[in-house]
């Protein structure tokens, strides 16, 4: 027993050397600039998905609710395909008595919440565009050689590199004759 002890106490430092160098990595790449970045981006964007989602479902979707024939609860929109009963008041008995459903109401929500998203974060790209007079949106151009989409204001195409400026048209080559 204490042989082994022994040799767990030889490698010890080596061990803690290793352990020490894997936590300076991480901690290198946890405080990156692309790692902050992304953290703040994501924790923003949980944030907006949880206003877009209420905006939806508190007070977008509460509108068609008025049209009549339409019930205020989309999410509980359901059709029975197949099951022992084909009448159900919710979409968890349903579940509860393993009938199969489509949901198109939670599906309704879902494209409603996407387009809300789409369109609001689009609002804040133009809004950042004009206070800051540079744009989030970037246009884009078929390279006439490769065919690949590029920046619309690259000099050269990084997938074939041909130069856009007209420059892959005339002789540059020092072998052309004159």
């Amino acid at each position: 027993m204490s042989h082994e002890h022994d040799n767990f106490l030889q490698h010890t430092p080596s061990v803690i050397r290793q352990v020490k160098s894997a936590w300076g990595d991480f901690i290198d790449f946890i405080a990156s600039e692309n790692v902050l970045q992304v953290a703040v981006g994501l924790i923003i964007a949980n944030g907006f998905t949880k206003v877009i989602n209420s905006f939806v479902s508190d007070i977008l979707l509460p509108i068609p609710a008025l049209i009549p024939g339409i019930n205020r609860n989309f999410q509980e929109k359901f059709v029975v395909l197949k099951g022992p009963h084909r009448s159900y008041n919710t979409l968890a008995q349903a579940a509860a008595d393993g009938a199969v459903v489509l949901a198109y109401g939670e599906f309704i929500n879902n494209v409603a919440n996407f387009l809300a998203l789409g369109m609001f974060l689009y609002f804040i790209a133009r809004v950042y565009a004009l206070l800051t007079k540079e744009t989030i949106i970037k246009h884009t151009v078929k390279c006439a050689f490769c065919r690949k989409y590029i920046p619309e204001k690259a000099k050269r195409c990084s997938f074939c590199t041909s130069w856009l400026d007209g420059r892959e048209e005339s002789e540059t080559s020092a072998l052309s004759g004159p």
